[in-house]
């Protein structure tokens, strides 16, 4: 069955009135009803049929339909977006309540409370002059968190330099989901890690570093070295880019996607071009093939920089 949408799209955004904008409680208690009803013996078969596991690829799908309406600009379509993700927040919780684990008040709870531990500079005695002195108070306070999970002392200096004996058994980049996308897993790791200053200090070294795997990689093909050995070079020269995206301050996940949506938006306008032409892309020789995507950058260039009462007028 498709995904359903509880509520219709709305052409534009309702500005909240002041008192709800203050108190969001009401709103949130009669969302958490109709997930509830869904799932009630009278409520919908579809959501009555839903697991943890069935619900996996909306939770993901729904995020990045949240990415793609934060670009768009359209503030009807990015509050919709973020109602759909935060459904499905309430659909887990709704279904661990059924099987009498949790419910949405631990979830707020939990979240409330770590908010609050996490943030000493704000709620307690700890400075915090910078940004990056927030990022590592926010990681060693993670590790301590661990470590009282699993029945041991947290660090005795507090925010201070952990002991080697604490840092033995756990590591700083511990908790990054193995089932992340691979960029973003690469970029969580490398953050975890720059944190604790294990990083380049210029943006120059991650450039040479990334033409030294290039280079590693084209010895490998050129010695026609196994395809393992060949995917653990582009691995590498893969790592570096997330790295350097990460130390320019982009989420690599994101200018990926970016990349994609750009090529596809070119590859149709040869298409359309060709089809202009009276032929079709198949049917076009290699390197005229290179000659359709210029003009479709242009294309593209033109589209960008020229008034649409003009765009109208050439056409």
């Amino acid at each position: 069955m498709p995904r359903k949408k509880l509520f219709a799209r709305r052409k534009s955004a309702r500005k909240p009135t002041k008192s709800a904008a203050r108190n969001p409680g009401p709103a949130f208690a009669r969302l958490v009803a109709v997930m509830a009803r869904l799932r009630s013996p009278g409520g919908c078969p579809w959501d009555r049929e839903q697991t943890h596991a069935t619900l996996r690829t909306y939770l993901i799908e729904e995020a990045y339909e949240v990415l793609d309406a934060l670009d768009s600009g359209d503030d009807a379509k990015f509050a919709e977006e973020l109602g759909d993700l935060l459904l499905q927040v309430l659909f887990h919780a709704q279904i661990a309540a059924e099987e009498r684990r949790f419910t949405i008040n631990d979830v707020i709870r939990e979240i409330h409370d770590k908010m609050v531990r996490r943030h000493p500079h704000v709620f307690g005695s700890v400075r915090a002059k910078t940004s990056a002195d927030v990022l590592r108070n926010w990681e060693i306070l993670k590790k301590q968190e661990r470590a009282a999970r699993k029945g041991k002392p947290p660090a005795e200096a507090g925010l201070g330099r952990p002991t080697a004996a604490q840092s033995s058994s756990d590591s700083y980049i511990d908790g990054v989901p193995h089932t992340l996308p691979a960029l973003l897993e690469g970029l969580q790791l490398t953050s975890k890690a720059s944190r604790v200053g294990f990083d380049w200090d210029r943006v120059e070294g991650i450039f040479d570093k990334l033409h030294e795997e290039t280079n590693e990689l084209r010895e490998v093909l050129h010695k026609k070295e196994s395809p393992e050995r060949i995917e653990g070079e582009l691995g590498d020269i893969l790592f570096v880019a997330v790295n350097l995206a990460r130390f320019l301050k982009t989420d690599p996940e994101i200018a990926m996607k970016k990349a994609n949506t750009k090529f596809a938006r070119r590859f149709r306008e040869m298409e359309r071009i060709a089809r202009e032409k009276g032929t079709t892309l198949p049917e076009i020789p290699r390197e005229q093939l290179e000659s359709l995507w210029e003009q479709s950058k242009q294309s593209e260039a033109y589209a960008s920089t020229t008034p649409s009462h003009k765009k109208v007028q050439a056409r």
